[in-house]
């Protein structure tokens, strides 16, 4: 039933991808911003109590919703698993963006790149070049396919007897992560433990993907030795072995409002371009195929076990 959850789930988010702004995000949104203002006094264990309330009842509430439509039918449970997978799910609306980024820079439309990197990201690309919005936007697509669909369908597989409580937990606990980050004091520093914890695994089983779908060689290489330089560990798996399975160089140095932040290299080979986006999004897709395939193979060798 997993594997049948996670099939449908992903070729309903393909068919109709999800389009932002989600009011659902919104909402929570708004609740992980209330709980700072509530708990943020700069301590650790603060942070540890709006974690916990931000997270527990909802993981709660959606055991308690699979739990009695189980128990009324299984296909009932079915459906509810394959709904909160959906609404969990995300990738397919990055990949759009990454590819509309990548039509505008083969058009040499550089102002409209930027304009559509910076309502993705957030963040200043106004002075980027067409090799900072190349290499920026693959950075994002391949944190967002892991973020958004290698991580959630990972823990959904992982706690599929609880219906969909991994999907939930994986996304709730990124968002907290990032949303938090930047809290004053300590606030923030469960929030980031709690999901390295957690990403600790989908981070190295989405590089072992990538390194699978391209050049496996190179991939395991800047893995191994280029990854710990990134700011966020993880991140920093899942870009090196992307960068090494395409050959191309990420990071580096991009002026930011006019003042330069450096960025470790990861990668090798060339500097990536409007093509390189549109294959890295196709690696993506190679390596949630080998997924789907990877599940259908256990799935047909429990009917003979």
């Amino acid at each position: 039933m997993a594997f049948l959850s996670v099939l449908a789930a992903v070729v309903f988010e393909h068919l109709r991808p999800l389009r932002q702004p989600l009011s659902y995000y919104r909402h929570y949104t708004r609740l992980t911003q209330w709980l700072e203002r509530r708990f943020n006094a700069g301590e650790y264990s603060h942070g540890a109590i709006a974690w916990a309330l931000a997270v527990l009842p909802v993981l709660a509430g959606v055991w308690l919703v699979f739990a009695l439509l189980d128990g009324i039918s299984p296909v009932l449970g079915w459906i509810w698993n394959v709904a909160v997978l959906y609404f969990t799910l995300g990738f397919k609306y990055f990949s759009d963006a990454a590819e509309q980024i990548a039509r505008l820079l083969r058009a040499g439309d550089i102002e409209g790149a930027r304009a559509r990197l910076d309502a993705w990201r957030g963040g200043d690309a106004s002075q980027f070049s067409a090799d900072d919005l190349a290499r920026v936007t693959i950075e994002q697509v391949m944190a967002a396919s892991h973020r958004q669909m290698f991580g959630v369908l990972l823990w959904f597989v992982l706690l599929s007897s609880l219906g969909p409580v991994g999907a939930v937990l994986f996304r709730s606990a990124s968002i907290l992560a990032r949303r938090w980050a930047n809290a004053n004091g300590h606030f923030g520093v469960f929030a980031q433990r709690a999901f390295h914890v957690i990403n600790w695994l989908p981070a190295r089983l989405t590089a072992l993907t990538y390194a699978i779908a391209g050049n496996f060689e190179d991939a395991t290489y800047c893995w191994r030795t280029q990854a710990s330089a990134w700011p966020e560990t993880e991140e920093g798996v899942v870009l090196a072995a992307g960068a090494g399975a395409m050959g191309v160089r990420l990071g580096q140095s991009v002026n930011v409002g006019g003042e330069i932040v450096w960025r470790p290299e990861l990668g090798t080979g060339q500097a990536p371009d409007a093509d390189c986006i549109d294959s890295a999004v196709s690696m993506i897709w190679r390596g949630l195929a080998i997924w789907l395939v990877a599940g259908l193979l256990v799935v047909i060798a429990g009917w003979f076990a």
